[in-house]
């Protein structure tokens, strides 16, 4: 048997400012075009997440996928089923290590409120 340690620096986030799901809608905000990262839904008035993932592509990943459904994303389906999307906000920030801090932010939520993002299965 042979024995490996990992290291993992540590990753900075620069998030965004939450921003509603309605300006994402109107196109009169939008996350980077081609760029990875990671984003987030929440209520405005909650501390949870409904979900975290992340992106190979911000824009595609949050606007066409997440909140206008143009592109396959099935927590996109079932938050706009689901929830009124007039009280959600959304936020995002890049990074070349999506998984990696997709995987911390959801250990953390864990930690923080018992359990994963509402729209989150596993991490």
């Amino acid at each position: 048997m042979a024995r490996e340690e990992i290291c993992i620096p540590h990753i900075v986030l620069e998030w965004s400012d939450w921003f509603s799901w309605d300006k994402l809608e109107r196109d009169a905000v939008s996350p980077p075009r081609r760029k990875h990262g990671v984003y987030e839904v929440k209520y405005i008035d909650s501390n949870g997440r409904l979900t975290i993932g992340k992106a190979s592509d911000l824009y595609k990943r949050v606007v066409r996928g997440l909140v206008l459904g143009k592109l396959k994303h099935s927590t996109g389906k079932k938050i706009r089923a689901h929830e009124n999307p007039s009280g959600l906000m959304v936020r995002w920030a890049e990074t070349e290590r999506p998984a990696a801090v997709e995987e911390a932010l959801h250990i953390r939520h864990k930690e923080d409120f018992g359990c994963l993002p509402k729209y989150t299965k596993i991490t």
